[in-house]
């Protein structure tokens, strides 16, 4: 199913330019995959700190595009600059599960949104990242499959933010909403399984 991870070789090919600078400059991958991190702790912290406060809601979006940004930018560092590390792998992974936590789950403090939605469409979404990486273990490689992948969680978190921030989002629509996220992430969690098997008995 279509995913904007599929629109990933185009955000690559735009930050290609910078990412060959910061490797010039000695940046490693492990600094920036940990940089995405801290930055994810933080704006989630922002939002559990101030929860009745729409600021931390507008910049969410922003955190997330740039969150999404230093992920492209450490795995290209780490392909094509020769920075590929088993270390590096693990940070990854964890990262990104800590990140998605971090920025999502105090979105149930806030009073406008429906908490257990939040709280369904986090766990899920854990479920999502761990069903890619067992891929590895039955002979496939990583999926990455939508329809609710990283990409595509960081869109719709970030629409919802701002819908929130602006006044445009009714309390009790998050619920509906949340609904279909955790809809799709479900859909994603058997896609990713489905074809992690199907290209295991290939091989």
């Amino acid at each position: 199913m279509p995913s904007i991870y599929d629109l990933k070789p185009k955000f690559q090919g735009l930050l290609r330019p910078s990412v060959t600078r910061m490797a010039t400059a000695g940046v490693t991958a492990n600094q920036v995959t940990v940089l995405a991190t801290m930055v994810s702790i933080l704006a989630g912290s922002m939002i559990a700190a101030f929860p009745d406060s729409k600021w931390p809601l507008a910049i969410l979006p922003v955190t997330l595009l740039f969150r999404m940004s230093l992920n492209a930018v450490d795995g290209m560092l780490a392909r094509e600059f020769g920075q590929k590390s088993r270390l590096g792998a693990v940070l990854n992974e964890l990262g990104d599960v800590i990140s998605d936590i971090a920025l999502y789950l105090p979105l149930a403090m806030v009073p406008d949104i429906n908490s257990a939605g939040v709280i369904g469409f986090v766990l899920a979404s854990v479920v999502v990242e761990f069903t890619g990486v067992i891929a590895l273990q039955v002979g496939s490689e990583r999926r990455y499959d939508g329809p609710m992948g990283k990409s595509d969680r960081a869109f719709w978190i970030g629409l919802l933010a701002t819908l929130l921030a602006l006044g445009w989002m009714r309390p009790n629509w998050t619920l509906a909403y949340f609904a279909v996220l955790i809809f799709l992430t479900i859909l994603t969690i058997g896609n990713r399984a489905s074809r992690a098997l199907g290209a295991s008995t290939k091989n």
